[in-house]
């Protein structure tokens, strides 16, 4: 593949001059410029449009060529790799699914010796020209072969092992269970961990942790990495050190970061205090969630839970950096047309359903309310066992 005879250094200077530009737009508008490809320009402004919040360091670099939409789509955002890089050192890196590289080159950094497999030959020549500009002190090696070939046929071990396996099937379906995917690491963990020191898999937000832990023996941490309330990443780690595994929430926000660590064991032997909603109402963050810090996280916060499904905690004292949304009550509200409508005249409000017979959407739906205004509805089943509503706004 010649990139260098499409992406000229005319090319790449029209991609950052008309950075800020309509793509579809310029295509129109511009008329031919001589050795000048316009639609790949115009393809590279797009990209690097769509990255703009995910790679804004890589977005901005004049030299790099950014590869097929959905490459883009399904790598690492530069503070979850950057998250990655933290978790693990060494001095030879493989990155047996190297994709766009981002992963490659936070983890990489610290590397004498990295290894970059895939087996797209795209992908492979764009690494060949993107990774140098970030690892140039580094000796970097491209491989351009499956993973788990390459895996059978090197001699060599390494210090650290990463790989992102691939969660789409055959009709471009979303795949979540590790046996699914490519590379299956099921069926060939042992290989892989035959081969390194320490092992990163990168997994689906959607992956069951309990299951993913009785398929790969070993685990020893796996982190669940929140960016904004929705969770984006799972990581399962396999250290070699034989410890009892962490689990670990992460809730990423713009200049902070929370995190609440805990092991299945503490989640299992937390005893939880119970309540009817107090002056404040705390829901933790997608990541804690999902980690399943249920019950730990109640005592560990000194929070109390309104019911043992219900995974919505309150406290009459303001809570100072509880790692979750805090809610102040002004009023249990009737699930009344009539009151919800003299209360909400507009029919604006946020609408949180936490184990109520009525989910979000039907709530809404029911009582022809949508998402606005600066107050909330959190429908919740408390402690008595019956379901109710709580007017709030967000502290």
């Amino acid at each position: 593949m010649n990139l260098e005879a499409t992406y000229t250094a005319e090319l790449m200077q029209f991609v950052q001059d008309h950075l800020n530009e309509d793509p579809a737009q310029l295509l129109l508008k511009q008329k031919e410029i001589p050795g000048l490809d316009l639609k790949a320009a115009a393809a590279q402004i797009a990209l690097r449009q769509k990255a703009r919040q995910k790679l804004p360091s890589w977005v901005v670099h004049p030299q790099l060529i950014f590869p097929p939409a959905l490459s883009v789509e399904q790598c690492s955002s530069e503070r979850t790799a950057r998250y990655k890089a933290s978790l693990v050192q060494g001095t030879t890196l493989l990155d047996l699914t190297g994709g766009f590289g981002v992963d490659t080159v936070y983890l990489g950094e610290n590397s004498k010796r990295v290894t970059y497999v895939e087996r797209q030959e795209e992908l492979v020549a764009l690494a060949r020209r993107n990774l140098p500009y970030f690892l140039n002190s580094q000796h970097c090696t491209f491989v351009t072969q499956d993973a788990l070939e390459f895996l059978r046929e090197t001699p060599e071990t390494y210090d650290l092992l990463y790989v992102d396996p691939a969660r789409r099937g055959m009709g471009n379906q979303k795949l979540h269970r590790l046996r699914d995917l490519e590379p299956d690491l099921v069926r060939n963990w042992d290989v892989l961990q035959q081969k390194a020191r320490v092992i990163l898999v990168k997994a689906s937000p959607m992956l069951d942790i309990s299951e993913a832990c009785r398929e790969l023996p070993g685990i020893t941490q796996v982190h669940v990495l929140g960016v904004k309330n929705e969770v984006r990443e799972l990581l399962l780690l396999a250290d070699g050190s034989g410890k009892p595994l962490r689990i670990v929430a992460v809730e990423m926000r713009e200049g902070e970061t929370f995190s609440f660590s805990f092991s299945p064991e503490e989640e299992a032997l937390a005893c939880p205090t119970f309540a009817y909603p107090g002056k404040y109402l705390i829901i933790p963050y997608a990541a804690l969630l999902k980690a399943g810090a249920f019950k730990s996280f109640s005592v560990a916060q000194g929070l109390a839970k309104l019911h043992p499904h219900t995974h919505v905690y309150t406290t009459d004292q303001l809570p100072e950096a509880v790692p979750g949304r805090v809610f102040e009550v002004m009023e249990q509200i009737r699930l009344d047309k009539k009151v919800l409508k003299k209360r909400y005249p507009e029919g604006k409000v946020h609408v949180i359903s936490k184990n109520h017979p009525l989910k979000a959407e039907a709530f809404k739906k029911k009582f022809r309310l949508r998402d606005g205004g600066t107050e909330f509805l959190i429908a919740a089943t408390a402690v008595d066992g019956k379901p109710g509503v709580w007017r709030c706004r967000m502290v």
